[in-house]
């Protein structure tokens, strides 16, 4: 609800407002999903205002994340093959600049019905010390300051190679499907990274550079893949 809130009333709220949900019922994903939080999640929402719009849709890469916590793109947070969280940025248009709305939801505590945080720290230290929510926030904050200054003023490829760090992507081979006249052609590329959009950068067999689209339909990103060819 942090999110709708701000989403829906982002022109109301000053620019750096930040609020946190303890539990969800009407959480919102990509394609119209629908979640559902209870206790031990970190639900939070901000608010951000920016010009350049040709940069907008790199927003979401900013954040990184720390222990093992891996980006399945665009926007999930995964640990140890399960998902943990993720990020949704919203944007509108008005008196030349865009407002985004970011919310962020990860499993700090609860390790129903998978894993969290942590679980997956209990298993690396003997140590008694356990995450806290506002640990978290405080510490994602300060990182994202640094991070967004750089975005900003120098753009995102000072922080790529951090980025593909953190990512399950490179080298990646996955199955595009494209209309050819009457029929469906699969063809096979390789993910090298991003492109300036935000969006897959890849190589077919022909070695033609493409750039790899969401159909908008599929539910997992890499089964509706629509393969735009690069001049």
């Amino acid at each position: 609800m942090s999110f709708l809130m701000f989403d829906r009333n982002f022109c109301e709220l000053p620019v750096g407002a930040v609020c946190v949900a303890d539990i969800q019922f009407k959480g919102r994903g990509r394609s119209k999903n629908v979640w559902e939080s209870p206790k031990g999640c970190l639900m939070f929402s901000f608010t951000i205002q920016m010009e350049n719009g040709r940069v907008v849709p790199l927003l979401q890469y900013v954040g990184l994340p720390y222990l093992d916590v891996k980006i399945k793109w665009p926007n999930d947070l995964y640990l140890n093959g399960l998902k943990v969280g993720g990020i949704l940025c919203t944007s509108t248009y008005k008196l030349k600049k865009f407002n985004v709305s970011v919310g962020v939801g990860l499993n700090v505590s609860n390790e129903e019905p998978t894993t969290c945080l942590n679980a997956a720290l209990r298993k690396l230290c003997d140590s008694a010390y356990q995450y806290r929510r506002e640990d978290i926030i405080a510490a994602f904050f300060n990182k994202f300051e640094i991070f967004y200054d750089l975005f900003v003023n120098q753009g995102f490829q000072t922080l790529e190679e951090l980025y593909y760090q953190t990512w399950l992507h490179s080298g990646q081979r996955v199955i595009v499907q494209e209309k050819n006249e009457d029929r469906i052609v699969e063809n096979v590329v390789t993910i090298q990274g991003l492109t300036s959009s935000g969006y897959l950068l890849a190589i077919g067999e022909d070695h033609q550079m493409c750039e790899l689209h969401p159909d908008g339909n599929s539910l997992d990103f890499f089964k509706g893949l629509i393969r735009r060819k690069l001049q």
